[in-house]
């Protein structure tokens, strides 16, 4: 039985296919628009998921949509006539689209699939999908469901109890309150762009100091002892205007919201750190009450907010549970994986069967699309690129892995794409953590993003415990974890006189380039069964500089999708400052390439984010 699951018109448009118990594909739709976070209907992706499994759309037994439009517009009426009249320039703009675009989503489903796909509709629940997301690929028969964002229908934070095909849902925080829409008010009160700008803020969090949390418990958010929270919405925009916060919120701190693009001060470093801290006492308070109400020993989480990895790896170090699990496409992308899953399990009423122990059901969350070393080739061939072929995986690991120990940064386009925002190791672009350069380096002359933001280790899985405070499986970046005493550099007295961005540039550890200010790392553990490539690079690695770490961010630039095709990837390669280049079995160096040919402005392509 074939299951097509859509999320599609808010943000991170998406689709997946399974078969029966099995994921076959699932992508955003940004990775072939190009267009970061595209919200538009995902007929690529679903064009994709199609073709990976051989199948055309008649094949499809059953077509999802992952959340109940009508009872989200029930919520855009209720909350004007509530609000009313303030909020009617904002309401006047959202009925067109709605009422265009989103409101009788089945019509536009069928104008787009056809009608013959009619009687194959469903729809599910916003945080129905976001729970089946995070339960059902999980390795646990049982297991507590936290899922957190911004809003669905109404719900923005739901607690759930799995066991085996079911799911029930036992308490909800309904909108205006919501986690998720009070750090965003945050993200675009620092300047940040909102749903896209949060995990920036999270990395800019340890450059300061909790200045705020009492200013912000005290008038922004009463949280109580179980977790629920209700925020202050005399401060709060969202629900009536066209920004997150308003004058009264830039008066409660003493300035105006900072412009996007402007130098970041120890104010907003302040604030971010403030937030974070907040927001993760709000984060373990849910775990417990998860935990109380489910007796459980096992935690899933899904929801935008569960892309807080700091916040995550707070919950792990409580020992609240012995075991967590969160799903690595936890936004709305994900959604469309937890509806297919939804009308399996729940609809249809199938039984469910966990891998083996310890082990989920993702495939690594490699479930994009792959490039054929004929691809690969003809592609190169055509733009006259300049490249080896290697003869065997052996030979191109050895190559690559002397470019990285010689301090070269690589873009690494490997197999099948990650679904979901974090690069894995099969759309990466990696370099030696050894080196105190790198993170400015690929920062600046790479990636073209903010200097403060740091880089994740990737890291074999059976040599984590000799780097990190982590004792669990990563695969997903989704753990944050200190590293271990023996690796860090104390600072002189002079040192620990400076603040904020001043810390930058500290030596902290013999593995700086991965290395917080705060001591901490965004941990991806890589395993040889879900990516024997990369994990045999890493080994190779290992073997030359004794070092089992390489640093691993995604293969793009500021404010572009990551990359998707070979073409993508040798675009970003020549565009930027990377070294070496390797797609499948091609190897190339950037000293061997011609002149490059587009004369596009790109950097115009992208909006930065």
């Amino acid at each position: 039985m074939y299951i097509l699951g859509i999320s599609a018109f808010f943000h991170d448009s998406a689709a997946c296919l399974i078969k029966d118990e099995e994921i076959i594909a699932a992508a955003q739709e940004e990775r072939f628009t190009r267009k970061k976070h595209d919200a538009s209907f995902p007929e690529n992706a679903i064009a994709y998921v199609l073709a990976e499994a051989g199948i055309t759309l008649t094949q499809v037994d059953h077509i999802g949509f992952f959340e109940k439009p009508f009872l989200k517009f029930e919520r855009l009426i209720e909350t004007y006539l509530a609000e009313a009249p303030r909020g009617f320039s904002s309401f006047v703009t959202a009925i067109p689209i709605w009422l265009k675009h989103k409101l009788f989503l089945k019509d536009t489903i069928i104008r787009e699939l056809g009608k013959a796909v009619e009687n194959k509709l469903l729809f599910g629940e916003h945080h129905q999908s976001h729970a089946a997301s995070c339960f059902y690929p999980s390795p646990f028969h049982e297991a507590a469901i936290l899922t957190m964002d911004g809003v669905g229908e109404w719900a923005t934070t739901s607690i759930a109890r799995g066991c085996g095909n079911k799911i029930e849902f036992l308490q909800e925080i309904h909108f205006p309150h919501s986690l998720g829409l009070f750090y965003s008010a945050f993200t675009y009160y620092l300047g940040f762009k909102v749903n896209s700008g949060e995990y920036k803020v999270m990395g800019l969090a340890p450059y300061g100091e909790p200045k705020y949390v009492d200013l912000i418990k005290k008038n922004l958010i009463e949280i109580k002892e179980d977790g629920s929270f209700k925020l202050n919405m005399e401060y709060f925009n969202y629900t009536v205007g066209l920004t997150m916060t308003n004058k009264k919120f830039d008066a409660l701190f003493g300035r105006q919201a900072r412009k996007s693009e402007s130098q970041l001060t120890q104010f907003e470093m302040d604030v971010a750190y403030s937030l974070q801290d907040v927001t993760e006492e709000v984060m373990i308070k849910l775990a417990r009450t998860a935990q109380k109400i489910t007796g459980s020993k096992n935690l899933v989480m899904a929801g935008g907010v569960a892309l807080n990895c700091v916040g995550n790896g707070k919950i792990l170090r409580e020992k609240i549970f012995d075991n967590i699990w969160i799903q690595p496409a936890a936004g709305d992308a994900g959604g469309a994986l937890g509806v297919a899953q939804t009308i399996y399990y729940q609809h249809l009423n199938n039984p469910r069967h966990c891998h083996e122990k310890g082990h989920d059901n993702m495939k690594g969350g490699y479930l994009g699309k792959k490039s054929s070393n004929d691809e690969v080739q003809k592609y190169l061939d055509s733009v006259g690129a300049k490249y080896i072929r290697a003869k065997n995986e052996e030979e191109l690991c050895d190559k690559i892995s002397d470019a990285l120990a010689q301090k070269k940064v690589i873009g690494w386009h490997q197999g099948r794409m990650e679904f979901g925002p974090r690069a894995l190791g099969t759309r990466s672009i990696i370099g030696d953590a050894r080196s105190a350069k790198m993170q400015s380096l690929m920062n600046l002359k790479i990636k073209y993003r903010e200097s403060f933001r740091p880089f994740a280790p990737a890291v074999l899985r059976e040599k984590l415990s000799d780097y990190f405070d982590l004792d669990c499986d990563s695969p997903y970046m989704l753990l944050v974890a200190h590293l271990k005493k023996e690796l860090i550099v104390e600072m002189s007295e002079e040192q620990k006189k400076l603040f904020g961005i001043e810390k930058l540039n500290i030596r902290r550890s013999t593995i700086p380039a991965i290395t917080h200010v705060d001591y901490s790392a965004r941990i991806q553990t890589v395993h040889e069964k879900t990516n024997p490539r990369f994990y045999n690079l890493i080994k190779k690695f290992e073997e030359k500089t004794g070092l089992a770490v390489v640093i691993n961010t995604s293969f793009n630039v500021r404010g572009e999708p990551i990359v998707c095709t070979p073409e993508d990837s040798y675009k970003c390669f020549m565009r930027t400052k990377m070294d070496v280049l390797t797609i499948e079995d091609f190897i190339l160096y950037k000293e061997d390439q011609p002149d490059f040919s587009d004369k596009e402005d790109w950097q115009k392509l992208y909006e930065l984010d």
